[in-house]
């Protein structure tokens, strides 16, 4: 019986042709030339790969591991920012944690800037490691200058998209926390609306004080987003205040008064000077400032509620001063001017404006920088302080209408520092998100509604009739349906 001779051994390929990138031919520059680029390619497009393939796998498997984690955070949060924006805005800036433990909300986004950072030095680290893979003196002379200058050309590219978004990061959990109040309550929607009272204040040279130059009520439907602006003129006369310390005092109605030191007025811009500079604020409204107010605004407040009828438990100051930051830093604004209007106001009254203005606002549509918007809304001495409301309205809208995902992402590092600069609120941050940020989505493809108490809009400018003015308010938020009448 024959036996069968043993298989022969299958003749295994070098070593240097089974693993090239691990084990090349160092004595062939062609072979490590090619080697070279490919570990530079890999460790742009898949950090720790080259490692994995060609060096120490260990560090190559922490690189891998932590660019797919990378790249799944940022898929999800691609995903849960196009399907859910509020959501994920909660869950970044940590809204959806309680009051109680409200000093754990910049947690999420302290995390994502220390792992962003991480992954920075951690992304350096594989760069050299590679150039140290890819073994220079053995490449040709042309490609050993050209793969550094990539290698590192690469590395400033993309690490300086993920050192801009640690950034970015830390920006937005800043300018939450600077702005948005940590200890005002959430108060839930009056007649289905959140009323806000937006102040543009102007505490320019020469002032006492920070004086209100345009009062305006926000209301936002709760389910609709729908938006409507009331705006107030400063100068109302007699306005009833809703129940509190300011009703105690003029309990028939604001009466003015001329003080010698003080010298506050009836108008509703004046009460900031009463009530801080003129009396014991602190005294009237005890809890204003630890729920983020002061007490100038909490008597405006109770103005506002007493002059419209409707609750507004928030306010919004944009200060003057800094306002023409805001609008520089989202590019500018897009405004039809309907007349000329000069900069500036004159030394004593009857001086002729040309003596006076030192340049003007030009009739015609505008891209307006900060400091032409900031005229736009402030001149007043050729116009009625009607018109200026009503110019400071349609200013409001061109800024809304800027606030565009895509233009504030753009420009976010300015925006948040113009923002912290300028804007004061009692807003809480538990509101913000998802609640406000859900509206403000839902209001973006509606147009705002404007309502002004002026003598264009049907209310006497001398002797308002009050009640008259919160029945307005009324058929402007709760317009009657085609089955009810409007009440007379």
């Amino acid at each position: 019986m024959s036996v069968a001779a043993p298989p022969r051994p299958r003749r295994q390929a070098p070593l240097i042709e089974s693993r090239p990138l691990r084990n090349p031919d160092a004595s062939d520059p062609a072979v490590m030339t090619r080697r070279g680029w490919w570990l530079v390619v890999m460790n742009f497009l898949v950090p720790g790969s080259a490692q994995v393939l060609a060096g120490t796998r260990r560090l190559g498997r922490i690189g891998l591991g932590a660019t797919l984690a990378m790249w799944a955070i940022l898929v999800l949060a691609a995903i849960g920012a196009a399907l859910w924006p509020s959501g994920f805005f909660a869950l970044a800036t940590g809204s959806f944690i309680p009051e109680f433990l409200s000093w754990f909300r910049p947690l999420p986004l302290t995390l994502v800037q220390i792992a962003l950072v991480a992954y920075v030095v951690l992304w350096v680290v594989l760069t050299i490691d590679t150039l140290r893979l890819v073994r220079l003196v053995k490449v040709g002379p042309v490609a050993r200058i050209g793969m550094t200058i990539v290698s590192v050309g690469l590395l400033v590219l993309s690490g300086s998209g993920a050192a801009w978004a640690a950034q970015t990061a830390g920006a937005t959990r800043d300018a939450f926390a600077d702005i948005f109040s940590q200890s005002a309550p959430v108060v839930p929607p009056s007649d289905g609306y959140y009323n806000i009272l937006l102040l543009g204040a102007d505490s320019g040279e020469g002032r006492d004080s920070m004086r209100f130059d345009s009062i305006s009520v926000v209301s936002v439907n709760a389910t609709t987003g729908a938006t409507t602006i009331t705006g107030i003129p400063r100068d109302m006369p007699g306005f009833p205040f809703a129940p509190g310390p300011m009703q105690d005092e003029y309990p028939n109605g604001h009466e003015g008064k001329f003080d010698p030191t003080c010298g506050w007025g009836s108008g509703i811009n004046q009460l900031r000077t009463e009530v801080e500079v003129c009396q014991d604020g602190n005294a009237l409204y005890p809890n204003a400032v630890s729920q983020g107010s002061e007490p100038g605004i909490e008597a405006t407040k109770d103005a506002a509620e007493g002059i419209l009828g409707i609750q507004i438990p928030y306010y919004v100051l944009i200060d003057m001063k800094g306002f023409a930051d805001v609008i520089d830093a989202l590019g500018g604004i897009d405004i039809t001017v309907n007349e000329r209007l000069p900069k500036g106001g004159p030394a004593y009254d009857g001086q002729p404006v040309d003596d006076w203005a030192f340049g003007w606002v030009e009739a015609g549509a505008q891209h307006m920088d900060g400091d032409t918007a900031q005229w736009f809304a402030r001149s007043r001495y050729t116009t009625s302080d009607f018109d200026r409301m009503g110019r400071q309205r349609q200013l409001q809208e061109a800024i809304l209408a800027q606030f565009t995902p895509q233009n504030v992402l753009s420009h976010f590092q300015e925006v948040a520092k113009a923002g912290t600069n300028v804007v004061e609120t009692d807003l809480p941050q538990g509101l913000i998100a998802p609640t406000l940020v859900d509206l403000a989505l839902k209001a973006k493809g509606q147009p705002v509604g404007t309502l002004e108490l002026t003598p264009e809009g049907g209310v006497d400018e001398f002797d308002p009739d009050y009640a008259q003015v919160q029945q307005m308010v009324r058929d402007r938020l709760h317009p009657p349906t085609e089955t009810e009448s409007p009440t007379p």
